[in-house]
């Protein structure tokens, strides 16, 4: 009876795009921008640049992609369909892992500024968190929608005070000074985790009316709008502060609003970044579960994960599985050494997601494509392989120790796939 019940179609155009918002303007952002400018110096904005092409470029071949397989299963369905059951699965498992590792993350993040805050335990906090969103998502994908929108528009009104207090100092330091063409290139390459995100609009692509028009033009309009204001933020911020001393900072962008406002100022903008991570954790949630879900729908997951509640219309056993396994992982430390290690899955993920739409061009010409990428010649289209390239640029200025666990990671993912397809298949020789 549960699997017969289907997802419901309830997300528009301005729901699915802020969501889309929400999980790019997460802790990234709050977090991150200060350890990027130690390593680019005023050039800040340089390397949210790069960052933002890099991940736009591939932005793009999602947009084709999803029109062409509006599924919850995202990048799994788009592998799957191009190269193959396994290499599918795999992918769908490394997203699987970025969503649960670096959400899990995230909600430490939150922990903390609660810690901060109101002085309660990190840990215990970090799992009610969790705990609490995952009543949200069992209630309704349009109850969670709007607690998103809700914190997105906080999330906004935070990096537009910030605009707004850089604003008069402008001008005031030199934007092309930069510390070293590597130093722009490895913050590109620890920003990058700030412009994640946008892909998890089209894990809501089976929760979204039209999604074969709509989920493209909300990844236009999450994109544009996020790299607007991330590049203001950023100018902003080397603006008001020095950019060593926000180098320093666990808390930058409150720094920058102290200075200019006074210490009121530093508890106002760590409230913003609280709800700024909260709202990371929930669409992280989202995705995650969706995923699984679609992994599941398809075939490749126990089918008791694609389980549907007839009354809420909500994917309840992946929300489940999905929330222990982030409680498993919500003991990992280190947020810039786990962001690099999400965008070590993501740089693989990304490289396969442009491979396939290639692909797809030539072995899948005739299958309907509401949204096609311009820019072609003949049947190639160009963007992709400079998505790849962006990719492989920011890839090789990731630290070793990232690449060894990454590699680990990927290994991990390999031989459960390998386990699980080996397990389908003898199941089905004893039927």
């Amino acid at each position: 009876m549960g699997e017969e019940v289907t997802l419901k179609r309830e997300l528009g155009l301005l729901e699915i795009t802020l969501s889309g918002v929400g999980s790019i303007l997460g802790a990234g952002i709050y977090v991150l921008i200060g350890k990027a400018a130690g390593l680019s110096g005023n050039a800040l904005w340089l390397s949210f640049l790069f960052a933002a092409i890099a991940a736009g470029l591939t932005a793009i071949s999602y947009m084709e992609l999803s029109s062409m397989f509006p599924k919850a299963g995202a990048e799994y369905e788009y592998v799957r369909n191009a190269f193959g059951e396994f290499p599918g699965l795999l992918i769908g498992l490394l997203v699987v892992f970025v969503e649960i590792i670096s959400g899990s993350t995230v909600a430490l993040g939150f922990a903390g500024y609660f810690e901060v805050l109101f002085h309660t335990p990190v840990i215990p906090s970090a799992i009610a968190l969790i705990l609490l969103f995952t009543l949200i998502l069992f209630v309704g994908i349009k109850q969670s929608a709007r607690a998103a929108i809700l914190m997105t528009v906080i999330e906004i009104i935070g990096l537009l005070v910030i605009i707004s207090i850089g604003l008069p100092y402008m001008g005031s330091v030199d934007y092309l000074e930069i510390q070293s063409l590597s130093g722009i290139f490895e913050a590109s390459t620890l920003v990058f985790f700030a412009f994640l995100g946008f892909e998890e609009i089209v894990k809501l692509s089976q929760e979204t009316k039209d999604p074969h028009r709509t989920t493209p033009r909300a990844l236009i309009i999450a994109i544009a709008t996020t790299i607007l204001l991330y590049m203001l933020v950023a100018l902003a911020a080397v603006s008001v502060l020095d950019w060593r001393i926000l180098s320093t900072s666990s808390a930058p962008l409150a720094e920058v609003a102290s200075v200019a406002l006074g210490s009121n100022a530093f508890v106002i903008l760590s409230l913003i970044a609280l709800f700024s991570t909260a709202n990371t954790v929930l669409l992280m949630q989202i995705g995650g579960s969706r995923i699984l879900y679609g992994m599941a729908e398809s075939g490749s997951l126990p089918s008791l994960i694609s389980w549907v509640h007839p009354g809420t219309r909500t994917p309840w056993v992946s929300i489940l599985v999905f929330t222990l396994l982030s409680i498993m992982f919500v003991f990992i430390g280190d947020i810039a050494l786990v962001a690099n290690m999400t965008n070590f899955m993501v740089f693989i993920i990304f490289i396969t997601i442009n491979l396939s739409l290639i692909w797809l061009r030539y072995s899948r010409p005739d299958i309907e494509r509401p949204f096609r990428i311009p820019f072609n010649i003949g049947r190639f289209p160009l963007s992709p392989i400079f998505g790849i390239l962006c990719a492989l640029l920011l890839f090789a200025h990731l630290s070793l120790e990232v690449i060894v666990y990454g590699f680990i990671l990927l290994l991990v993912g390999v031989l459960i796939v390998f386990i699980g397809l080996k397990s389908q298949s003898n199941l089905r020789q004893v039927k």
